[in-house]
């Protein structure tokens, strides 16, 4: 067992360093020299019996432990604090600050703190710190490029330091959790044809108009004049003699709005490959455009994905979006009866759609029967998403029938 040890820590040197320097101290190249020396300056004493050799390896060996005692006491009282990282859109810089606390009534010099973030994200960040001063912190600012959407978590941080002599590395881990949300990008879509029709469609309009176009009293919104061809039950007596003229009420209309749900197949395994692009992230992509453009058209909007299920609201909608995989578990109920808009990769699932629904299809595989294809795209017309083309120009081009 012993043989083990030894051996694994002679085939990884700088895993054994590692744990040195965060459990007790690691030597620098000062370090090593100087005791080198020390040691070199014994044995020659215990040869020649000179007393100034013993001195001289004595004061190295004395230094020595010192600068190994002071660079961990140096770390103690020092504390690491985050402040909440502002959420990002993907290929935007997030703003991560962090707050370093001397508690002590010394001064703190020479610390190096170092962040390490999530591979994701990049290589760890370090900051050097001159000097806190006792009761003082430190305010550390950096920005890192995120290129991919998530929800990105980290928590492990290290104070290193050397001081005050420079001869031993002590580092020392700091728990600060960080939790960066990077949304995935919205298109500026001007139209969307795809939307629009669906927006049209009497079918899915929530309608309780009918009591306002047959009632004469009690819903009335406002006045105006006469025009030819109004009911004459429309007609405010009162008001059309006071005024001399005729006037006609117009009636509050109550509508629900139009109802759109945008279905994500998050529960497929999307396929990825050289030669097929990542075409989840650019449906990740689609439906956040659509959420957002539907919105601008004042539509009563929701988003389904197989993990959370129906969902509304901005900022909900953007973190579902975020942190959505492909192939996750269905724990969601089932697809609204309603008709939807769907969007996949998986050519089979259209059959399936209810009538009056539209698709965005990533096509990476073939369907079985093309003829049950051609007749599901003439009952639920959509668009078949092409390689070569932007996605942004795609989804403002009419459905296929």
């Amino acid at each position: 067992m012993k043989f083990n040890i030894i051996w694994s820590a002679l085939r990884s040197p700088k895993r054994v360093l590692e744990w040195l320097e965060t459990h007790w101290v690691t030597p620098a190249y000062g370090g090593g020299l100087l005791a080198g020396l020390s040691i070199f300056f014994f044995v020659a004493a215990t040869n020649t019996l000179s007393g100034w050799l013993y001195v001289m390896s004595g004061v190295g060996l004395a230094l020595l432990a010192i600068a190994a005692i002071l660079p961990e006491r140096t770390l103690r009282q020092v504390s690491v604090h985050r402040a909440p990282i502002h959420p990002v859109s993907a290929g935007d810089q997030i703003t991560v600050e962090l707050i370093v606390e001397n508690q002590s009534s010394h001064a703190k010099m020479l610390l190096q703190v170092e962040d390490v973030l999530p591979e994701a994200l990049g290589k760890p960040v370090i900051q050097a710190i001159e000097e806190i001063s006792p009761t003082r912190a430190h305010h550390w600012i950096y920005s890192q490029l995120v290129e991919k959407r998530g929800i990105y978590r980290w928590q492990t941080l290290h104070l290193r330091t050397a001081a005050p002599l420079g001869l031993f590395w002590c580092r020392r881990p700091r728990t600060a959790n960080a939790i960066a949300i990077v949304y995935p990008t919205v298109l500026p879509l001007t139209h969307c044809p795809l939307i629009d029709e669906m927006g049209r469609d009497q079918s899915l309009l929530r309608n309780s108009d009918r009591r306002a176009q047959t009632a004469s009293e009690g819903l009335t919104r406002s006045l105006r004049p006469y025009r030819w061809g109004d009911p004459i039950r429309m007609v405010h007596w009162r008001t059309s003699a006071r005024y001399g003229e005729l006037r006609v009420r117009e009636l509050e209309t109550f509508t629900g709005g139009q109802e759109l749900v945008i279905c994500l197949d998050s529960a497929f395994a999307w396929l990825s490959s050289d030669s097929v692009q990542n075409d989840f992230e650019d449906a990740v992509i689609a439906a956040a455009s659509l959420y957002f453009y539907a919105c601008r058209q004042n539509l009563q909007v929701q988003l389904w994905t197989a993990s959370t299920g129906l969902i509304q609201g901005n900022q909900a909608v953007l973190e579902t979006l975020a942190e959505t995989r492909s192939g996750e578990s269905l724990q969601a109920s089932s697809l609204p009866t309603t008709p939807v808009l769907w969007l996949t990769q998986n050519p089979y699932s259209l059959s399936a759609l209810p009538s009056g629904s539209r698709w965005i299809l990533w096509q990476a595989i073939a369907p079985l029967n093309p003829a049950s294809q051609n007749l599901t795209v003439q009952r639920n017309p959509g668009i078949l998403v092409q390689p070569d083309q932007t996605l942004q120009m795609q989804l403002q081009l009419p459905a296929t029938r």
